[in-house]
């Protein structure tokens, strides 16, 4: 029994320390907006997960065909729009070379697709619709409209036929160029796997990028050296748009960004970085002047771009596969939001 009473003039009696401590003891708690409201009782908890197991399904795609795809892609899309550039400026073995390359990259660009896929009748019916909101629909018909303006522009440019038509062809191809070597990340980023996502920003940076150092490399390879001197100036930039784009990608996206320094993704990242320092230091100081350095650092260029793209789908798989990547980036957000307001009595 209480010894306290309740009268008119309030509690009489009462024990000192026996009143309630709304929140008292919690650590970190402040009050809600405003100053009102009680503080919760019950402290924050700490992150696990069932057995451990993974939240989200890691993709089933296959490195080699989708890796493969994100790669082959951006040299054919970047390739088109160097081969146009050099085609304006008289650089017809340089064109040549670039257009070949490119129908081969987009060839194997859809082999690779497809082949993940299953079965070809699956990337038809991706064509049966036309969904904007889709980037695997957009994806598709972008394949299927850029495929053909390549194919005609290197047949044309191979049999010497009909050189306005493979002219606008050249030009068509240069135009959905772009976009064929960015809509990959878009695709990808659009996932819910954690190391793609939170880098939906910076990715298309970073294809778009490797892409245009993997299309100049090619070109360094396959061109003679008095026609590369655009084509260095392309692998400078690409190659610097890769890097800042993948340093900015690793400030921006915080804990979803560690799987690209780790493991078996953070190896072909370094890797891509080293070849893409090397290949651009020797097409500016020696691909000028030699055609097996030329060559050499154009081959650079190109193993660098394929190893960034690895690397970015084993990051997306690693950062799936651990619960935390896909958690703690949620309660952050959260945490920033603040608590909500609260109810006046």
């Amino acid at each position: 029994m209480s010894s306290s009473e309740v009268g008119k003039e309030g509690v009489r009696g009462e024990r000192p320390g026996r009143e309630a401590q709304i929140g008292k003891g919690l650590r970190g708690r402040g009050r809600r907006r405003g100053g009102r409201g009680e503080k919760a009782m019950v402290p924050e908890a700490e992150f696990t997960s069932y057995y451990g197991k993974p939240i989200l399904n890691p993709p089933v795609w296959k490195s080699l065909d989708i890796a493969g795809y994100f790669f082959l892609g951006g040299l054919a899309g970047a390739g088109s729009v160097l081969a146009a550039g050099a085609q304006l400026t008289g650089r017809t073995a340089a064109a040549r070379a670039l257009k070949i390359s490119s129908l081969a990259a987009i060839g194997g660009s859809t082999a690779a697709l497809v082949h993940d896929l299953g079965r070809p009748e699956r990337f038809y019916n991706m064509l049966r619709v036309m969904k904007p909101t889709s980037p695997m629909s957009v994806g598709s018909w972008l394949l299927a409209a850029y495929g053909p303006a390549a194919g005609a522009a290197a047949a044309l440019e191979v049999t010497g036929l009909l050189p306005r038509l493979g002219r606008a062809a050249t030009a068509g191809a240069a135009v959905l160029g772009p976009a064929v070597a960015a809509y990959t990340a878009v695709l990808a980023a659009d996932t819910a796997v954690p190391a793609w996502h939170e880098a939906h920003r910076e990715l298309p940076f970073v294809f778009v990028g490797s892409a245009a150092a993997a299309a100049a490399g090619m070109a360094l390879v396959a061109a003679p050296v008095r026609e590369n001197a655009p084509m260095r100036t392309a692998a400078v930039f690409g190659a610097g748009l890769e890097l800042a784009a993948a340093a900015v990608l690793e400030r921006r996206a915080g804990l979803a960004a560690e799987p690209y320094r780790r493991g078996r993704a953070g190896a072909y990242m370094r890797a891509g970085e080293v070849l893409s320092a090397a290949g651009t230091a020797g097409c500016v100081l020696l691909g000028g002047r030699s055609r097996a350095a030329a060559a050499l650092s154009g081959a650079a260029l190109l193993a660098s771009s394929a190893c960034t793209r690895f690397g970015v789908f084993h990051a997306g798989v690693q950062s799936a596969e651990d619960p935390k990547y896909t958690v703690v980036p949620q309660r952050e957000r959260l945490a920033a939001r603040g608590p909500g307001p609260t109810r006046e009595p």
